[in-house]
């Protein structure tokens, strides 16, 4: 986890205003490298989750690190190949992985002929309706998998994600029927609480994933997913992604040997990539408190200007982050402190507990004008932030390894707000 200078962030803040994100180029870097240590051996592909971090630049990253992409919308599959990613299923670098072809979903797998990795069986029928005949991938519910909180369920039965295992062959006997061809298999089991557990899940996916391939002569390939973890309450904790490699190279062989062929393995981590590699740097506003009474205790409040807007984790799911006093890191904590921030909602708190009750958070003494960084923002940050209460989105800037700082996004204004409303009367 990057902790960048005080005389730089302070910087950065006087030049773009604040909130701002800041990329560290070096983590990402090291991140890619990690990834690609565990899948060197033939036959082994890592994708790229781009849901967690669609930045331009961190799939320019990825092109040069030669990981494969995982889209889910229609617009993600044309950023992906506007930032590099080629094209086509020959190879299939990106993936379009959906539960329900919305907006331009359809027309984009036709136009830049990526693989569809259909998440419900009435895709399938839709995908024919619509005049495609060619290859698929099915996306299987195991039964079982969680992500980094149980409320994110990835696979089981109240999960929405995938096709019930045992509703596959039926699946596979309409895709036949319809002129298309499965190439593929895919789950996600989710990150999981425990690293351990993740491996678990693994060898319990690849089990179950050799019992489904009899029923697929034509399958190139499988895909076990993303799901490993970060450590958000101490980034410092190196996962031991070492015993992955193992892992995947035992299980393309036992799918190889299942097959009676060889197959691809593919993995798709999103968060591991990028979750340490941003910082979200925000101003303290002013220190407020509440007083005790028959309701409760009082809590003083250090009033921010960066919120749910920005990084909604906390609101959605009780996230924890980091949370530093810029220039007091390594001091001793002296008050419990909530951060908050400015929108009109009681939910906009950053130091929430996971059953979303506000905890909290030991800090040294916070002032008016201080800055706060908010650690390991870059999965699912800017990614998931929006313009509530018609605020516009922060700057991102990215850090390189010889200290020289590029602006990725401009902060946005209301003509960005505003720029897709229309009076435009309809033809019925």
């Amino acid at each position: 986890m990057p902790h960048h200078s005080p005389e730089l962030l302070r910087k950065l803040a006087s030049v773009t205003g604040t909130p701002f994100w800041l990329y560290d180029a070096s983590v990402i870097r090291r991140r890619i490298a990690d990834i690609n240590g565990i899948t060197d051996a033939p036959n082994l592909q890592a994708r790229f989750a781009m849901k967690a971090c669609p930045a331009t630049k961190i799939l320019e990253e990825m092109v040069a690190g030669g990981i494969w992409i995982d889209a889910v919308s229609g617009n993600e599959v044309l950023r992906a190949r506007r930032a590099g990613h080629p094209g086509g299923q020959d190879p299939p670098v990106i993936c379009y992985t959906a539960d329900v072809f919305r907006d331009n979903g359809l027309e984009v797998i036709q136009k830049e002929g990526v693989l569809p990795n259909v998440g419900s069986p009435g895709q399938i029928a839709e995908l024919a309706a619509a005049g495609y005949r060619g290859k698929i991938s099915l996306r299987v519910n195991p039964g079982f998998g969680h992500g980094h909180v149980n409320s994110c369920d990835t696979g089981g039965p109240s999960s929405k994600h995938g096709i019930w295992h045992s509703d596959i062959a039926a699946a596979n006997a309409a895709a036949k029927a319809a002129g298309l061809t499965v190439v593929m298999l895919h789950a996600h089991i989710g990150s999981g609480p425990q690293f351990d557990e993740l491996v678990d899940n693994l060898s319990h996916l690849t089990d179950l994933f050799a019992t489904l391939l009899p029923e697929f002569p034509s399958l190139e390939a499988v895909s076990l997913g993303g799901g490993i973890p970060h450590n958000y309450r101490d980034p410092s904790v190196v996962q031991p992604i070492h015993r992955l490699r193992e892992l995947f190279v035992s299980a393309q062989e036992k799918l190889s040997r299942a097959a009676g062929r060889t197959l691809r393995l593919e993995i798709e981590p999103g968060r591991y990539y990028v979750a340490p590699a941003c910082t979200l740097v925000t101003r303290v506003t002013d220190v407020k408190q509440t007083r005790d009474n028959e309701k409760g205790s009082g809590a003083t409040f250090a009033m921010v200007d960066a919120g749910f807007v920005d990084l909604v984790r906390p609101a959605m799911y009780g996230s924890w982050h980091g949370i530093s006093v810029v220039g007091r890191e390594g001091e001793a904590p002296a008050a419990s402190v909530v951060v908050a921030g400015p929108l009109c909602e009681s939910g906009d708190v950053f130091t929430r507990d996971d059953a979303e009750l506000i905890q909290p958070r030991a800090l040294p003494p916070v002032k008016s004008g201080d800055l706060l960084a908010i650690r390991d923002a870059g999965a699912y940050g800017y990614a998931m932030s929006s313009n509530y209460n018609s605020i516009g989105r922060a700057p991102q800037l990215w850090l390189e390894a010889d200290g020289s700082v590029t602006q990725i996004s401009r902060r946005e204004n209301l003509d960005d707000i505003l720029k897709a409303e229309t009076n435009s009367p309809l033809t019925l």
